[in-house]
């Protein structure tokens, strides 16, 4: 049966929900990869980006704003239409919504590379070859010194130690990781390209496929 991506952003109405919790977290490292980029702007993609929460509540009030632009990816139209007029409230002219799969690359291939990568909400609804294969790409899909942010549940068998191996392999520093005492939580990660960026020519056309999850 098909989940209901609309039905369950309701979670964050519940200040006290994990799904809270992992906003909150996502929120303040978003926060401080802006504050950390450098001068100029800075351009943000933000993959299977639902409503938009992580983005549209950051940047009203975040000092480098208007360096940003950022392109939200999600495929529900109900999710897309939710985030694209949340950003016309906050006034945020720079913020793109594009209803499309953010699976297939080339739906946001022109917005690549992004200075600041957001992959949450992902990694627990992909299989792990779809994991391993998105955090390896991840170094093609950011600029120099590029930021991914990324999330996943830890749950046993909890992937969440292999994840950050996989960045670290691709060519990642690991910033934080947020490991929350409780397995029901979510882990958030955080990593900063050194290696040199790769070409967006060597990224497969699809990076991974919305499942059952685990």
């Amino acid at each position: 049966m098909a989940r209901d991506w609309v039905g369950w952003h309701d979670a964050y109405e519940d200040p006290t929900s994990a799904l809270s919790t992992r906003l909150a977290l996502v929120q303040g490292h978003l926060s401080d990869a802006l504050a950390a980029a450098p001068a100029g702007p800075i351009r943000l993609v933000s993959l299977c980006a639902g409503q938009g929460r992580d983005v549209i509540g950051v940047l009203p009030g975040h000092p480098r704003r208007d360096d940003v632009s950022a392109l939200l990816v999600e495929l529900d139209p109900v999710n897309a239409g939710v985030a694209r007029d949340s950003a016309a409230a906050a006034g945020l002219t720079d913020v793109q919504v594009r209803e499309a799969d953010a699976g297939i690359v080339a739906a946001y291939a022109d917005a690549l590379p992004a200075d600041v990568l957001m992959l949450c909400g992902i990694f627990g609804n992909v299989s792990d070859e779809d994991i391993r294969q998105t955090a390896t790409a991840a170094a093609a899909m950011c600029a120099a010194r590029g930021t991914v942010i990324w999330t996943r549940h830890r749950r046993p068998p909890d992937l969440t130690g292999q994840i950050r191996s996989w960045f670290s392999l691709a060519g990642f520093d690991e910033l934080a990781f947020d490991d929350p005492a409780t397995a029901t939580l979510t882990g958030v990660g955080v990593h900063r390209l050194h290696a040199v960026a790769t070409s967006a020519a060597s990224l497969p056309g699809r990076l991974f496929t919305f499942g059952p999850g685990t």
